[in-house]
């Protein structure tokens, strides 16, 4: 595998992850607040649902872009201290 490619793959999965969070986070603020506030509607979990599971993959989105990067930080150390 190419180690350009590699970091260039995580830093993609990371970007997507944080424009994923990013939307979920506004669609949330955005929700509705509770008839008993004032001016509120009240909200429907399945309005939130999909914003909180999206937050969550943006999570693990971050987390596996961020572990790309790791492995490949550590497969370079490994190939320069067999070098050395």
């Amino acid at each position: 595998m190419n180690v350009n490619s590699a970091a260039s793959s995580a830093l993609n999965l990371i970007n997507s992850s944080q424009h994923r969070a990013e939307n979920a986070a506004q669609e949330i603020a955005s929700a509705s607040i509770k008839n008993d506030e004032v001016g509120g509607s009240e909200v429907k979990a399945d309005d939130l649902f999909k914003p909180i599971v999206n937050l969550k993959e943006a999570e693990l989105e971050a987390k596996a872009g961020t572990k790309i990067l790791q492995t490949e930080r550590e497969s370079i150390g490994a190939i320069l201290d067999i070098k050395a």
